[in-house]
């Protein structure tokens, strides 16, 4: 079963507090609450096509696929992990997803593993359904679009839920084996950028697939845990700057120098708009030798194209080695805390 819906957050489906992402003219970035490409824990969530989940659903128990490919329901107090209490981490039979574990894990009474929370947020997605009379909210594979259960708003502190899902569709992995291959995080790596304001910046890289995280902060200064005012006196040589959390899998280096590239002027010197001084140089710093490489060549190459006929870039190289400062708790998130968020431009 693939995901042929706009996915429901919890939150929304549950009538608990959200935040709304508002589209701009020019650019309409993906709705806070959608699946994102990658999660926070960073795994992959990209959903499998429908010749893996085939392949899959061929290799499970009739149970199995009846629950998570036609939403069926196995018999209460029958399921093999409803009364497990070893501690380990419970994934998607369809794809390996990571789920559940079995601290959040607690005895319902209803006769099917109960959890007041899924290992990260993103890993599941929430449904409206409205069979068999009465309106539930269903929980499925956020990789696969397998379906789990239900999510019911009368669960313990302190997220005061009820996972109410089928040992069909879950595997349990004990501490200490290792999980299979499927349900192990990509590899992230880190990049560093400054292009004015940090709020914006940080809003336009989030809205960026593959991205897991990215953080407001200062960096290229000589004062070690600079503060915003300091910063903004120019006492400290820092640049606001944008720490980019990311999986080379999903989305390369050169791909986020691109958006960066793209979504700020390069060629005012220590200027963005109406934002001036230092602080708001445009550089980028590399994290090591390879992305310093790789930054060196594709500002010479952009140099040449027509966007930058007659116009300098200015913007800064630096060598590995600063230390990423980051920023006071009000700067993160700004735009989701605030309102409204940054149209990603493509030139």
């Amino acid at each position: 079963m693939k995901l042929s819906h706009t996915p429901w957050a919890l939150a929304a489906v549950l009538s608990l507090p959200s935040l709304a992402c508002a589209a701009e003219a020019g650019g309409a970035p993906p709705a806070r609450g959608e699946v994102p490409a990658v999660s926070a824990s960073g795994h992959d969530l990209r959903p499998l096509d429908a010749e893996r989940i085939a392949a899959i659903v061929e290799t499970l128990e009739p149970l199995q696929v009846e629950v998570t490919q036609r939403a069926g329901t196995e018999r209460a107090f029958t399921g093999a992990t409803w009364d497990e209490k070893r501690p380990g981490t419970y994934v998607s039979v369809v794809g390996g997803l990571p789920l559940f574990r079995s601290e959040d894990k607690f005895d319902s009474g209803t006769g099917w593993p109960s959890f007041t929370k899924a290992v990260d947020p993103d890993h599941v997605v929430a449904r409206r359904d409205a069979s068999h009379g009465m309106v539930r909210t269903e929980v499925l594979d956020a990789r696969s679009g397998a379906h789990l259960g239900h999510v019911f708003p009368d669960g313990p502190e302190p997220t005061g839920l009820r996972f109410c899902i089928n040992s069909a569709a879950l595997r349990f992995v004990p501490d200490g084996e290792p999980l299979p291959p499927e349900s192990a995080p990509l590899d992230l790596a880190r990049a560093y950028f400054a292009g004015g304001c940090f709020w914006g910046v940080e809003d336009v890289f989030q809205q960026i697939p593959g991205v897991t995280a990215a953080v407001s902060g200062y960096m290229g200064g000589a004062v070690d845990r600079p503060s915003y005012k300091a910063v903004c006196r120019g006492d400290t040589g820092h640049a606001e700057t944008v720490e980019v959390t990311f999986a080379p899998a999903v989305v390369g280096y050169e791909a986020l120098l691109k958006v960066f590239l793209d979504n700020h002027d390069p060629t005012t010197l220590n200027r963005q708009g109406p934002d001036v001084g230092t602080q708001y140089r445009s550089a980028i710093f590399a994290a090591d030798a390879e992305q310093e490489r790789a930054a060196r060549a594709f500002l010479a190459a952009q140099a040449k194209t027509e966007r930058f006929a007659g116009r300098t870039i200015v913007t800064q190289v630096v060598a590995p080695g600063p230390t990423f400062w980051p920023a006071e708790e009000y700067h993160q998130d700004y735009h989701a805390k605030h309102g409204g968020s940054c149209a990603v431009k493509v030139y």
